[in-house]
């Protein structure tokens, strides 16, 4: 072998994505139907194995072993779908408790509205010890409020997850909108005593602002790029370097936010799979990285 060759092999082989892998933040199924008209479960089970059990058989091949389900409460949370597509793909599939105030807080049920924030925590922190449907305990609080200023309700929903996470040690995971708002949320978590380490910014890409992407991170949050496909993986790759060359690598997190089964739609409507963030967008990275972001960070955050 030539030392060119070699050098070649050598660059190859470091650039290769990690042989086993995790994913935190995919869906398997929304129903953006508002909370009002909301009815659980207006699906056929066996329709949506059909349609997404394929995709994940496709990465469990490649060596994830683990899959977030972010999808809420209210909609379309479903731990017997997920407990049965986690049997038979071989993938460990987490749900999570919590609500989603983004979108307008059009999937909040109207309790949202009425409790505070202590009664929202009681009900997500029940939900830990006693388990969901199928007895399905969350791994997660998943929670999402719009851009800021925060409004009342918004913020009422980050203080309840903070009240969850200090109470379960379950990880905060909030969609949300802009940088603004997750700066916002960094102030609840320090004035409710939380450690910003339990706190996951996620769709951080939205904001464009990388000194915003530096400050959370720099504050011990962890920073999720997600969305992550062809048209968009230039600008996430440059969202990556940007964290890596301040040395926060190790407060970033990536995914696709893909999937999802549509209810209501012909075969679910057009189902996005799981696999560009491996076999597309680690080529962006080197192999050191590829192995923070896909092995390293996830279980770190997330404590397994």
């Amino acid at each position: 072998m030539t030392r060119r060759t070699f050098l070649a092999a050598s660059l190859a082989a470091a650039a290769k994505p990690p042989n086993r892998w995790i994913l935190v933040h995919e869906h398997i199924l929304v129903d953006f139907t508002d909370a009002k008209d909301y009815v659980p479960n207006r699906y056929d089970r066996d329709d949506v194995v059909r349609a997404v059990l394929p995709k994940l058989q496709e990465i469990a091949k490649l060596g994830c072993v683990r899959l977030h389900e972010c999808t809420p409460n209210y909609l379309g949370r479903d731990p017997v779908l997920l407990q049965r597509l986690s049997r038979e793909s071989g993938i460990e599939i987490w749900t999570n408790t919590g609500l989603y105030a983004a979108r307008q807080q059009r999937h909040l049920p109207d309790f949202a509205f009425r409790e505070t924030a202590q009664q929202l925590a009681d009900r997500w922190i029940a939900e830990h010890r006693n388990g969901l449907e199928g007895g399905v305990k969350p791994r997660f609080i998943k929670i999402g409020v719009d851009k800021g200023p925060l409004d009342d309700t918004s913020r009422k929903i980050v203080q309840a997850g903070v009240l969850t996470s200090k109470a379960t040690g379950l990880q905060l995971c909030s969609h949300t909108g802009d940088g603004s708002a997750a700066l916002e949320q960094l102030e609840i978590l320090r004035a409710g005593g939380l450690d910003p380490k339990r706190f996951v910014w996620v769709h951080a890409q939205n904001e464009l602002d990388f000194e915003i992407h530096a400050r959370m991170a720099r504050a011990g949050c962890w920073v999720e790029f997600d969305g992550i496909g062809k048209s968009t993986a230039p600008w996430h790759a440059q969202c990556v370097r940007s964290l890596a060359k301040k040395g926060l690598l190790n407060r970033v997190l990536i995914s696709h936010d893909a999937g999802w089964y549509s209810p209501g739609m012909p075969q679910g409507g057009n189902i996005r799979g799981y696999d560009y963030v491996y076999n597309h967008f680690t080529q962006e990275l080197t192999g050191s990285q590829a192995q923070t972001l896909l092995w390293k960070n996830p279980r770190t955050c997330f404590q397994s």
